[in-house]
């Protein structure tokens, strides 16, 4: 049975945090054309505090994936809030993951494979990958993990 991304998010049992608010001047989501671009995202939970950490010094891989699987919560979030409803939304076309971690540090690709992993979860493997790169930085707040994406809508 095929559900809509809202449907699968109940079927699953997800827990969306509040979606924040923009922490500077900028468009939380922006619609050009027939796309849906979306700001850098924290992780934020559900309280509205920040997860922290910098992954690879005081935070294992697990949890880093943990945070970008967290990431995708707030985007999700932050989509239904400001833009209406996650069923609209065709497919992923383009992530871009950043991990905040030192120079010595390669795992990112692994990192975001948790927001990844749950995308594929909510849209479907064929519409929930998209393209996508991992890289590291130094990122604001001390948050480990922060993801921007580009959306195809239908």
């Amino acid at each position: 049975m095929n559900f809509s991304p809202s449907e699968k998010i109940k079927e699953l049992g997800l827990e969306l945090p509040p979606a924040p608010p923009p922490a500077g001047v900028y468009r939380p989501v922006l619609v050009v054309d027939n796309f849906l671009y979306v700001s850098g995202q924290g992780p934020v939970l559900s309280d509205g505090s920040l997860i922290k950490g910098r992954v690879g010094d005081d935070m294992e891989i697990e949890a880093g994936k943990l945070a970008a699987r967290q990431v995708g919560l707030t985007m999700l979030s932050t989509i239904q809030t400001h833009f209406g409803s996650l069923d609209k939304i065709k497919r992923v076309v383009k992530v871009l993951g950043m991990v905040n971690c030192g120079p010595d540090f390669g795992q990112q690709p692994l990192v975001i494979n948790g927001f990844s992993e749950l995308f594929a979860e909510v849209f479907g493997k064929d519409n929930g990958i998209g393209v996508r790169s991992a890289v590291g930085m130094i990122l604001p707040n001390g948050i480990p993990v922060e993801i921007e994406a580009m959306f195809e809508l239908h």
